[in-house]
This record gives C-alpha cells, sequence and structure tokens, in this order.
C-alpha cells in the first residue's frame, strides 16, 4: 500500500494470529459466529504499519462495500463537478405558440431528476433510504420526486409553447438495457418506484394511506387496517403484470411508525411520458396525444441535428450523487454509475465500465485489479469477491488526491448518518469519527427457517481522537441470524468493532513516546 512513501505488502498484511484484545475478541465469538469467518485489516497510512490483521488477503464477499470500487471509478472518470443535462427537442414545425410535432425528452442516465434536490442544491438522503423500504425505519425525503419534470414543463411553457399537436416521447437510446439487478434505465423517476406510506388511525378503522409519485394510470387502493397497540404490524404489496393497479393488506398497531413499502414502476418510459404529459399540462401545455399508453420510441428521428431545444433539466454535481449512493448504499444508483462511465467513453454498453473500473484501479489507483471480481456496480452478484488489502489500498489512494475530504464525508458516519447513522448514537466515544462504507449480504437458509449472513462488513477510515486518519476493513462471512429484526445486532456488531478499534488507535497515541526534537510529525 503506497502511501507517503510506505508500502504495506501482502504478506505483511495477511497474518492472521493477530491480538484484537478482549472486547472485540468476544464479539467475535458470540452465538450465530460459531460457523463464521472474521477479517480485519488496519493501517496507519502515515507509517505504512499493520496495525491489525485477520486473512486480509484473502477473498470476501464484498456486498455493497463492492461500491467504494464503482463510485471511485466514476468520480474519477466523470468528474465531481460533471452535472447531467437532460435535454427536451421539439420536433416538427412551430407555428407562434402551437408545436405541430413532437416533443422529446432525451434522456442522459440522470439517477434523481430533481426528485431529491434541496433548495441549496445538494441531494437529501435519509439514513434508511426508501429503495431499502423492507428494512425498519425507511422513511421518504420531503422533496418532490416530480420536480424535474416541472422544471422542465415550465421551460417549455416559458419558450412560448402552449399547444403540442402530436406526442411527448422519452427517448431512451442513450444506453442499452444492462442484465442488472436493479436494472438502470437512461430515465429514473423516484429510482423507479411508488411510495406507499400507510400511517395508523384508531384500532378497527382503515389505516390512512398516501402514496406518490401519483400519475396516470397508476391507481392504489389499501385494506390495511389499524389494530390495538402493541398488535401486529405487516403489510403485503401486490400489483398487476405491468405495475398500475398496486394493493396494500395487512394490518398496522396502533402505537406504530408510519410504515413505508415501494411498488416498482415497470415501465420506466411510459411512466415518465406520462408524468411529462401531465407537467405540462399543469404549466399550461396542451398535448393533444392520449397522456396514458405506451412510450412510442418508434417514432423517434435518427438525430436532433436541426431541432431546436425548448427545455433542459440539470442536475446536481455528480459529487453529490455519489455521495447519496455511498450515504444509504444505493444499489440502483451504483448499478447505474457503470453505465455513465460507459457513456462518458462513448458506449452504449454498460459492461464496457469494467474495462475503465479495471484501468482506474491498475493505473491510476496502483490497485492491484485481482483483489477484486466484481460483476456488478453494487454488489448483488454472488461470484463478487474482495480483499481487505485491495479495500485498504482504495481507500489509500483517495489519501493523496484533492478530493480526499470530500470522499471521506460522503461515506457513512458513525452514529451521524447514512447507513451506519443507527449504531453508536448515544456513549460511544467513537461517534462522529468512522468513516465506512456497510456491506450487506443475506439469503434463505430454508434448512433451518433461519437467515444466512453472507457477509456484514465495512471499509473505510478511523479518524483517532487527534485528527489522524487509519485504513480498516472489518468483516464476517458465514454468520446466521434469525430474522431481519435480530441481524441488526450482526450490523451492529461490525459497527461496535469499528468503534473499539477506533478507541484503540486512539489510545495508543497518548502512549507513544514524544517524537525526537525538531522531528516532524507522526502523521
Amino acid at each position: 500500500m503506497a502511501v507517503a512513501g510506505t508500502a504495506v505488502t501482502g504478506p505483511a498484511a495477511a497474518a492472521h494470529d493477530d491480538d484484537l484484545g478482549p472486547a472485540i475478541e468476544a464479539i467475535m465469538h458470540k452465538p450465530g459466529y460459531e460457523h463464521a469467518q472474521w477479517g480485519l485489516l488496519e493501517v496507519d497510512p502515515a507509517s505504512g504499519k499493520v496495525i491489525h490483521s485477520r486473512f486480509a488477503n484473502q477473498f470476501f464477499i464484498p456486498g455493497s462495500t463492492t461500491k467504494l470500487v464503482t463510485i471511485s471509478a466514476a468520480w474519477h472518470t466523470l468528474g465531481p463537478d460533471h452535472r447531467f443535462t437532460t435535454p427536451v427537442i421539439a420536433t416538427g414545425t412551430r407555428d407562434g405558440a402551437t408545436l405541430n410535432g413532437n416533443l422529446d425528452l432525451v434522456a442522459q442516465g440522470d439517477l434523481t431528476m430533481g426528485g431529491r434536490t434541496k433548495p441549496d442544491g445538494s441531494v437529501d438522503y435519509t439514513n434508511i433510504d426508501h429503495t431499502e423500504a423492507e428494512l425498519p425505519g425507511a422513511t421518504l425525503t420531503p422533496e418532490n420526486p416530480l420536480a424535474g419534470l416541472d422544471q422542465i414543463a415550465h421551460q417549455v411553457r416559458e419558450a412560448g409553447l402552449t399547444q403540442v399537436n402530436g406526442n411527448v416521447i422519452v427517448d431512451p437510446r442513450l444506453f442499452d438495457l444492462p442484465p442488472l439487478d436493479p436494472q438502470p434505465t437512461p430515465l429514473i423517476i423516484n429510482d423507479n418506484l411508488i411510495d406507499l406510506l400507510s400511517t395508523p388511525t384508531a384500532p378497527g378503522q382503515p389505516a390512512q394511506l398516501t402514496w406518490r409519485p401519483q400519475v396516470a394510470p397508476y391507481q392504489v387502493t389499501s385494506t390495511v387496517r389499524t389494530v390495538e397497540a402493541g398488535g401486529p404490524t405487516n403489510i403485503q404489496v401486490a400489483a398487476s403484470p405491468d405495475g398500475t393497479r398496486i394493493t396494500l393488506s395487512g394490518t398496522i398497531a396502533a402505537d406504530a411508525q408510519p410504515l413505508l413499502r415501494t411498488s416498482a414502476i415497470q415501465d420506466p418510459n411510459a411512466f415518465g411520458r406520462t408524468a411529462l404529459i401531465e407537467a405540462l399540462a399543469r404549466a399550461g401545455v396542451t398535448v393533444s396525444a392520449d397522456p396514458t399508453g405506451p412510450n412510442p420510441q418508434d417514432a423517434l428521428p435518427a438525430s436532433y441535428d436541426d431541432d431546436p431545444q425548448v427545455a433542459a433539466y440539470v442536475s446536481p454535481p455528480y459529487s453529490q450523487y455519489a455521495k447519496l449512493i455511498l450515504k444509504v448504499s444505493h444499489n440502483l444508483g451504483a448499478n447505474l454509475a457503470l453505465c455513465n462511465m460507459a457513456v462518458e467513453r462513448g458506449s452504449r454498453t454498460c459492461f464496457d465500465a469494467f474495462g475503465i473500473e479495471h484501468d482506474f484501479l491498475a493505473d491510476v489507483a496502483h490497485v492491484d485489479p485481482t483483489q477484486f471480481q466484481l460483476a456488478d456496480g453494487r454488489g448483488g452478484v454472488a461470484s463478487d469477491r474482495a480483499t481487505p488489502i485491495g479495500l485498504d489500498q482504495l481507500l489509500a489512494y483517495w489519501l493523496g488526491t484533492p478530493d480526499a475530504d470530500a470522499f471521506r464525508l460522503s461515506l457513512p458516519i458513525l452514529g451521524v448518518d447514512g447507513s451506519n447513522g443507527i449504531s453508536c448514537v448515544t456513549d460511544c466515544p467513537a461517534k462522529g469519527k468512522v468513516f465506512a462504507k456497510p456491506g450487506t449480504i443475506l439469503g434463505a437458509d430454508e434448512l433451518n427457517q433461519r437467515l444466512e449472513v453472507g457477509a456484514q462488513e465495512e471499509a473505510g477510515y478511523l479518524q483517532t481522537d487527534s485528527g489522524c486518519l487509519h485504513l480498516f476493513y472489518v468483516g464476517v462471512t458465514g454468520a446466521s441470524s434469525a430474522d431481519l429484526t435480530s441481524f441488526l445486532s450482526i450490523f451492529d456488531d461490525v459497527n461496535q468493532i469499528s468503534a473499539l478499534l477506533q478507541e484503540q488507535a486512539s489510545a495508543a497515541e497518548h502512549h507513544r513516546p514524544p517524537a525526537p526534537p525538531h522531528a516532524g510529525p507522526a502523521h
């Protein structure tokens, strides 16, 4: 690991007889970890010293720590200030305020289309995002998911158009849809999800339902009923094959918090087309075509060389999208980043991004690409693997860049925000001093009717009390859990180890011999 003229070699970092101290060892030997393997690596990048190491040169299932690789490569390829400009082109002929032709929205792979943008231009998020609505505590940001389309519609009206004698078409030809889960699309509105929020009322009464974004022909009905305080909260969602008829059923306890569920938008292009036609109507622009129905992609022109642009939505800078993806482990955004990179290099094939990632690791970050095995952007493919050494080396690369602080602050902060904001909240000396991307892989153990925990881990930076940064990875594979709620204790165990490592590193500073006279700082 080359940092400040030092290096950590593979063998040095691969030892696994490290004394981690009784508190960490006690966590690693709790019930549920009988068949598990723990990996750990902590490095002082200023000196190159390996402070702790267990199985650091072995492959672990990376889960969402894969996003560290994806977003690092995308940040470098696109640039932190890159903005996506989504234009609307008028085809046909114009007669005053009337367009005799079509309005084509040319999708550009914008992750949010204004649906999370705050007044200050930053991108909003909650610690548990609506894309993780199956997790307890998932909540919504307050911004209007259709904000970008509303801005476009107002621009069309400001361009002098009030009537479109023709159609509105989403042009999705930016890239070919890749076989990824979740699948990125050139146009994304509200993460291609319908949000469904059930709020309890009085016992025996129907629960209150709110849903968004409300776009035709989507309809939502609910038979969810409120039950007594302390009763069962269990809500199921079903949808028609085309996704436009959504039903909720089940119960919610009178003392429960509002419960968020989501339903997938099956056809993002048709959804976006209708949403834009409705936004145009709100802005005073009438479209003659039927607002619902399929997106007429076959009517798109071969090019737009001679056609005027009448509107455009400009995104926040990519550094804000990177922060969103890392803070909440945004799976769709991470897979989309592959397509964004490919398009930036002139390709419509999203998997061409892996060559870009490979070259970034080898030639820019100076990390051996064989420390990783990756087949998606988010860490959800069974073949994905990463070594603790590879992840720490990638984190070390960032320390030598002008964006070192911006990248570190884009990671979840222990006890403060993002995915790790729910741990180490009170009475925790490490609160606010661990910056790390967690990764989780869960599966069903049908034999024992339990959850199998393929991986729970995190990689990032420990900030000592004096402000020095250490690189670290800690993770476990092969654990088990009774259910999703009890799994959170495994999540907390990994965060607790991270917190203990931060406390150990800070305590070691207090026992370090003073530097010789006239010597430079230790870090």
